[in-house]
């Protein structure tokens, strides 16, 4: 509402004429229904042109504003459309100042990456604010008298009393297939030094998750590579998959692991590093690059060198750039990496607008931040192109403590969760997956028959193995039925171990586990179990490429396929332990 008092401030580098009064007065008892006081107040900077001020309404008919509002037109433009220098020209010929008012306003305090801005009464909640000094911000705090928003740049060139302007936009990021294969900013800006990227659109950074009826269930699968996750807890694509333990895990090994899988298969990675080392993430690209992933993969970076608005912002970003492609009927994988850094980030930013604290000292919303985030990715509906955007957040937890505030928040949000033990970590099982806690509650339904056959009984041996372990490691006097189940525990355990960056085909997961389920490798020490598997894969893929080339092309195991696997399997452990046999012996 406005005040029932006003005054209009005229600035310009000469006073007005009488006969330039009398226009501003008559121009301003029509807009506003009211006489209007006009007071003239020099400005030498202003040598063509003028600024109004009346309240909180400005009018800038100064050379600078009036290129601003030509610029902007300009921009409204379609570059797409093959008639756009005709439309120029009109745009051209056509154009007038804009005589509408701006609602500007006016810096009361910055610092901090936060500043806080008086006289924009009708600003937005999320809606971005361009400062004097070029710097842009986003509303996040709305006040009776003020509002608070953060920066996306330094606040060094902001200084009280300077003029915001509101733009009514919402913060977005560029689009466009030119991204793949770069590494980009939280604002969509380049930063890999390979020059500007086309952009075919702008999308908005938040948007509203796709509802019931725009969703289909999940039923493809997103396959990771890693023989522990897809034969236990398998992912499928549009599903929200949690991977959570504590630092120096291999938490980012697995999200980068499932990345490289998916080299030929079509589909978009978007990797978001939140609060990481630059040095890390310079690693991981290059890592990408020499595996040949980078030419499907989008890098979103914001490292703990950067701002916390840009660390808020980041992962939003990234899910923007993944929803073009979704909605194009793409499948889309998505790392946030790690949204424990990203909840720490909004936690400082709150703080500092002066939000109420709460358990840890989050703000209460911090559950609808990470909501409104994961519930984007899904399996959209055949109407809506079929596209697909599988989450895999990450989390980091402190001593293994899965009830705390931001783990429990998103293990709530999430369909399931890969639970990494350090202890496993540290006995060399890599990955390091504890088969007890982690559980993928849809990718069953998306995993193909052949896994699920060849899987078995699979996670029920661990568990007991695991049981039987604890209860077994104080007794010495264990009967060969124990003695033969712990063995072979064992070798399952070791089986599950895998090396970074070497993620299995299908074909090669099924050999390994109908021949481990059916015992062939019970006998094999565990000290050569590496060697074992290598080598059986090897024989099995020279001996019948038409069956592994089924299995992968047709995602079933036949009986007939199954027996050839285990024929295939004894014949090279007859083949192996005889080589052994005979290395012993020399």
């Amino acid at each position: 509402m406005r005040e029932t008092v006003l005054e209009a401030v005229l600035r310009s580098a000469d006073a007005p004429s009488e006969a330039q009064r009398n226009r501003f007065a008559a121009f301003l008892k029509k807009q506003y229904g009211q006489e209007v006081p006009l007071r003239w107040e020099q400005d030498p900077a202003l040598e063509k042109g003028f600024r109004m001020e009346v309240g909180a309404d400005l009018y800038d008919w100064s050379l600078e504003g009036r290129l601003r509002q030509f610029r902007e037109r300009l921009e409204q433009l379609n570059p797409a459309d093959e008639s756009v220098i005709p439309l120029m020209r009109e745009a051209v010929r056509n154009w007038q100042p804009d005589v509408a008012p701006e609602e500007v306003g006016s810096v009361l305090t910055v610092g901090d990456e936060i500043a806080t801005v008086s006289g924009l009464a009708h600003a937005a909640y999320g809606e971005i604010l361009q400062f004097s000094s070029g710097v842009k911000g986003m509303v996040q705090d709305l006040r009776p008298d003020r509002v608070g928003c953060i920066l996306f740049g330094g606040s060094e060139a902001i200084e009280s009393g300077s003029i915001v302007r509101r733009t009514g936009k919402t913060a977005g990021i560029p689009v466009g297939d030119g991204f793949l294969g770069r590494v980009v900013d939280a604002l969509g800006m380049p930063i890999d030094g390979q020059g500007d990227i086309p952009s075919e659109g702008y999308l908005p950074i938040e948007s509203p998750a796709p509802g019931i009826i725009d969703r289909q269930p999940v039923n493809a699968p997103m396959e990771t590579g890693l023989l522990a996750i897809d034969s236990m807890f398998p992912i499928g694509r549009g599903q929200r998959e949690l991977i959570i333990g504590d630092r120096q895990t291999g938490k980012t090994a697995i999200a980068l692991d499932t990345v490289l899988n998916q080299k030929g298969k079509g589909v978009v990675c978007i990797y978001v590093a939140i609060g990481q080392k630059s040095s890390s993430v310079a690693q991981l690209v290059e890592n990408l690059k020499h595996k040949g992933a980078m030419d499907y993969t989008i890098v979103v970076n914001a490292p703990a060198s950067a701002s916390a608005s840009l660390q808020y912002i980041a992962p939003y970003a990234g899910t923007a750039l993944g929803e073009y492609f979704m909605r194009k009927g793409r499948d889309v994988l998505i790392v946030y990496d790690d949204l424990s850094k990203h909840a720490v980030a909004y936690r400082t930013l709150s703080l500092l607008l002066e939000r109420s604290p709460g358990r840890e000292a989050y703000p209460g919303d911090v559950f609808y931040l990470h909501s409104r985030l994961l519930e984007r990715s899904a399996h959209l509906s055949e109407e809506l192109g079929g596209g697909s955007m599988t989450a895999l957040p990450i989390v980091e937890t402190q001593a293994g403590d899965v009830s705390a505030y931001i783990p429990t928040n998103i293990i709530s949000i999430t369909d399931g969760q890969i639970f990494l033990e350090s202890s496993l970590f540290f006995s060399g099982q890599r990955p390091a997956v504890n088969v007890g806690l982690s559980v993928s509650r849809v990718g069953g339904d998306a995993q193909t028959k052949a896994m699920k056959k060849a899987a078995g009984a699979l996670r029920l041996d661990l568990a007991q193995y695991r049981e039987m372990e604890v209860f077994t490691q104080f007794s010495s006097d264990l009967d060969e039925t124990t003695k033969r189940q712990l063995i072979y525990g064992q070798g399952l355990m070791r089986l599950l171990r895998q090396p970074q960056n070497h993620p299995y085909q299908q074909h090669q997961q099924v050999i390994l586990l109908v021949a481990a389920l059916d015992h062939v490798m019970q006998t094999v020490p565990l000290a050569r179990m590496d060697d074992f598997r290598t080598g059986l894969l090897t024989y099995i893929e020279t001996q019948d490429q038409a069956l592994c080339r089924r299995i992968d092309e047709s995602g079933q195991l036949s009986d007939e396929d199954r027996e050839m696997i285990l024929k295939l399997s004894r014949e090279f452990l007859t083949r192996f332990q005889t080589e052994a046999a005979e290395k012993s012996g020399e």
